[in-house]
């Protein structure tokens, strides 16, 4: 996310370990946000069915000091922390706005529920809210919660956000920070074929396992939702504590899978100068008979990692069309449905070219990407540019 030329914004992430009455004072901060959030935009709402008026974010950061008189408890809550949640109702509405302008699905900004509404924000926090010795964060209204500084963080500390999952909290740090220098060229290109066997299969022949995580996780996942199902009673402790516990089990999975598509993103950028993939459609490929396994890989996750690993590397990332590229012969360019013979078997009907299926489709993306580069075909991700229709 870019701030100015040489600056950029980054974001640090790191375990809170508050006292019951931190936490419950955190709960409380929540809940109000959420509580206000919901009455604003019924403010909105109602402003424009009845009189026809839209109101501004301006405007209703005005009437906060009167919702602090008439609602005691707000006074707990800091008043730049009031104010961001306006202003996230304000930026929910543009974005409505946008989409409706553009012909996309519009979405109008929704009610939250609590455990729809699951953070708050400082957007002007002291460059002295962590502690000296790294051991505390200094929340206003909170106290001194401590902190878990697993790495440090460097830059000017611009907001500091605090987000609940489940029952665990965290502190997010977004700082301004100089941008990286461009990492020393390589001189290599590579092609890479993502897919449900292997998790991707490189131009040059390397085969990335596909650690299945969600499978692995399937039969401890799949006794805690029965658990939860024979749990009818909604408001009981039982049910609450089963739900947490399902919970918990995506939360892991979800964290494992985007270590993994760090690492992996990190070390394609580190050893290549220009990558190249397919731009699949994963939101319909998802819809079919494979969707549990294309949801298990999640592409869309790491392509964007991997986009914003290149970008901030001096790399580049080439999203090439995917027609008939594991079908295309590599060698003579003869393309037919015959030529795949099986998951991993390629034999070209033509030439009589036999390959690694997948290898042969990497290539054949390379062979887009490089041709895109060179001024001809496809679609690039990396960078705001696009080629011309």
């Amino acid at each position: 996310m870019p701030h100015t030329e040489n600056t950029t914004l980054r974001a640090f992430r790191y375990r809170l370990s508050p006292t019951k009455a931190q936490e419950a004072a955190l709960d409380t901060t929540l809940l109000l946000c959420q509580r206000l959030y919901n009455g604003c935009l019924e403010e909105r709402r109602g402003a424009y069915r009845k009189a026809g008026k839209s109101l501004t974010a301006y405007d209703q950061m005005k009437s906060l000091p009167e919702v602090k008189a008439a609602l005691p408890e707000y006074a707990g809550v800091n008043a730049q922390v009031l104010q961001d949640v306006v202003k996230r109702l304000d930026k929910a509405f543009k974005g409505f706005f946008r989409r409706v302008k553009a012909g996309q699905k519009a979405g109008f900004p929704r009610f939250r529920g609590r455990e729809r509404y699951d953070s708050f924000t400082y957007p002007q926090p002291s460059q002295n809210s962590v502690s000296g010795d790294g051991k505390h964060v200094y929340l206003p209204k909170i106290g001194n919660v401590r902190i878990k500084l697993h790495r440090p963080f460097c830059g000017k500390l611009k907001t500091l956000a605090v987000k609940r999952e489940g029952r665990e909290w965290y502190a997010v740090l977004t700082c301004e920070v100089p941008r990286a220098e461009p990492l020393s060229p390589t001189g290599s290109s590579v092609g890479i074929d993502v897919g449900t066997t292997w998790f991707y299969v490189t131009s040059d022949g390397e085969f990335c396992e596909n650690h299945r995580l969600f499978q692995r996780s399937s039969k401890k996942l799949r006794v805690a939702q029965r658990a939860l199902s024979r749990k009818s009673n909604k408001r009981s402790n039982r049910r609450w504590k089963a739900k947490e516990r399902v919970a918990r089990l995506y939360r892991k999975t979800a964290r494992q899978r985007l270590q993994l598509h760090h690492e992996q993103a990190k070390k394609l950028t580190t050893a290549h100068d220009l990558i190249c993939h397919e731009d699949l459609g994963v939101k319909g490929m998802a819809q079919g008979n494979l969707g549990k396994q294309i949801h298990d890989v999640a592409w869309g996750q790491f392509f964007s990692i991997l986009s914003s690993k290149a970008e901030e590397a001096g790399r580049r990332v080439v999203a090439v069309d995917p027609r008939f590229t594991s079908q295309r012969c590599r060698i003579c360019g003869h393309t037919e449905r015959g030529n795949r013979r099986g998951q991993a078997d390629f034999r070209c009907l033509s030439c009589d070219h036999a390959e690694n299926a997948d290898v042969n489709a990497a290539k054949n993306i390379l062979s887009k990407g490089l041709a895109f580069v060179a001024g001809r075909i496809s679609t690039e991700t990396a960078c705001p540019e696009k080629p011309p229709l």
